[in-house]
């Protein structure tokens, strides 16, 4: 069977989609080659039509998903007046915490990716600095070696709260977690304004 131009690129992106969203809600190892192509509608063997190999896939995955569910919450952000406060609220909210197949990659995956080795370790370690310049420009400062050390502090607060967050099964301890999560980050750019 022919298919048209654009098949083969469709098809690889539909894979990416579908890999990106169960690496983040089930995990890097769990996730098998062939249950991912079954999940796209194809067998185990056309996967290597479009990868090398479960390392490539990873993280080509990774990369696209990194800037997929980080747009998502910046774009939230960047419309209010209140920038980091929306930031804030939007990374611990339910939402969030419920949907990680949706959500940022690096509160889903990082303890998985840092035992990682190669390609899927480098995309996620070279996504990590443009993310926290984006978070830095959101906070008040215009320096921008301050900007990048305060998101860094912010973003290992939120991240640590979601994950937190996540791993509770008791909703009232989860949902604390969430809301102490944001009083601190709150907390810590109005420390950061004082600066």
């Amino acid at each position: 069977m022919r298919y048209g131009s654009g098949h083969k690129e469709e098809t690889r992106r539909k894979i990416l989609d579908i890999a990106g969203r169960r690496f983040r809600d089930e995990g890097i190892e769990a996730v098998g080659v062939a249950s991912l192509m079954a999940d796209a509608g194809l067998t185990h063997g056309g996967f290597y039509a479009h990868f090398k190999s479960k390392d490539e896939l990873v993280a080509t995955a990774l990369d696209q998903s990194m800037c997929e569910s980080s747009d998502r919450i910046f774009d939230l952000a960047e419309q209010t007046s209140d920038k980091i406060g929306t930031f804030i609220r939007a990374y611990l909210s339910p939402t969030h915490r419920d949907t990680p197949g949706k959500g940022c990659t690096f509160s889903a995956l990082t303890p998985e990716l840092a035992r990682q080795d190669g390609s899927v370790r480098a995309t996620a370690s070279e996504a990590l600095p443009p993310y926290l310049d984006r978070i830095g420009r959101l906070l008040p400062t215009t320096d921008p070696a301050s900007a990048r050390r305060q998101a860094t502090a912010l973003f290992s607060l939120l991240m640590g709260s979601l994950q937190l967050a996540r791993l509770t099964e008791d909703p009232a301890l989860s949902d604390s977690i969430l809301e102490s999560g944001i009083k601190a980050a709150l907390n810590l750019v109005s420390v950061f304004e004082g600066v």
